[in-house]
């Protein structure tokens, strides 16, 4: 099984131990993505802090993001487990699953990123501040910039197994699954029961909590079936539109009563 996540905006600092290795992250593959975006990033937030700020979307509170992206080749790297923060990453709560679990979460976890393209939480990265929605100025859009590598480096980490896609759509952009791994791909939404209507904050947190539902109890469905029967047989309210053609992904809802 495969897990898509998207990362956090919030991000913990980076670690004070060894600094960034890129070419010792997953998916060799996308080793050269990385250092373009890496070394065009570092350029901007090193020159007009102005230009960076608005290039990055970031607001005058958040100005001192700029300094971290000038340090990232020599700022300690930490697990991106460590480093991703927020709803999602609370939820979740890798620190706190046994050894196995935590193994699982290594094996099986890939989390989307504007600066990396896609990192598995045991590869050590430094804290940073690069949305997939950012157009930088000379690579431009993020989204588009990784479309290719990840096209040829997705596909071998899909293996053949199930993919569980539970990306916002800025990083659903980067990768689509195709052809029979879309087939085995499955989508989820989180909606509140009495209403049917999407939620926002709660779909942070009850994704987190659907991820260490299946780390935590070993569990690896095969298919987007199986994975529909394994969520209920772990007490979730699932809802399934099973793919109306070949090569397309199956959609499931999770309904929950309580919105907070």
């Amino acid at each position: 099984m495969l897990v898509l996540l998207p990362p956090s905006e919030g991000k913990a600092p980076s670690g004070r131990g060894t600094a960034l290795k890129l070419e010792s992250l997953s998916l060799p593959g996308l080793t050269e993505a990385r250092r373009a975006v890496l070394d065009e990033l570092a350029e901007l937030c090193a020159g007009d802090e102005e230009k960076a700020r608005e290039v990055l979307g970031l607001s005058e509170g958040l100005r001192g993001e700029i300094a971290k992206n000038t340090q990232l080749r020599s700022a300690g790297a930490r697990p991106a487990g460590e480093i991703y923060t927020g709803v999602l990453y609370d939820a979740l709560d890798l620190a706190s699953l046994d050894t196995a679990a935590k193994r699982r979460a290594g094996r099986s976890l890939l989390v989307f990123s504007g600066l990396w393209g896609a990192v598995r939480v045991t590869d050590r990265i430094p804290s940073y501040r690069c949305s997939m929605g950012v157009r930088l100025p000379g690579l431009g859009a993020l989204g588009a910039h990784w479309r290719t590598p990840m096209a040829a480096a997705l596909p071998e980490a899909a293996g053949d197994g199930l993919v569980l896609d539970l990306r916002s759509s800025a990083y659903a952009g980067a990768w689509k699954p195709k052809g029979e791994v879309a087939g085995r791909t499955a989508t989820v939404r989180v909606l509140h029961a009495p209403t049917r209507k999407v939620v926002s904050h709660f779909n942070k947190a009850t994704k987190g909590r659907i991820v260490r539902s299946l780390l935590a109890a070993g569990a690896a469905p095969a298919d987007p079936a199986e994975l529909v029967e394994t969520l209920r047989d772990l007490g979730y309210e699932v809802e399934v539109q099973a793919p109306a053609r070949a090569g397309t992904a199956w959609a499931l809802d999770v309904l929950v009563n309580e919105v907070h």
